[in-house]
């Protein structure tokens, strides 16, 4: 077990590695977002450059720059 303690990540690192490049948000509600992740806090509140809302993959609408609360996300896709 200890051999694979130096691949664990934690949530966070996975996110900070992330950073500047394009993410797929899927929130509650089954809402799908696709932007760049410009930033994080320790509540995994994201800022979205660019980015879109999707609707069965397909762009829906263009938002630009968004924060979304961290509390509404149900996964993050680098």
């Amino acid at each position: 077990m200890s051999g694979q303690q130096g691949h664990v990540q934690r949530p966070l690192d996975a996110l900070g590695k992330a950073t500047n490049s394009p993410v797929l948000i899927k929130l509650k509600g089954n809402r799908e977002f696709r932007g760049i992740l410009k930033s994080f806090d320790l509540h995994m509140n994201l800022v979205l450059n660019d980015a879109e809302e999707l609707e069965k993959g397909e762009v829906t609408r263009r938002l630009g720059t968004v924060l979304i609360r961290g509390d509404n996300i149900v996964y993050i896709s680098p």
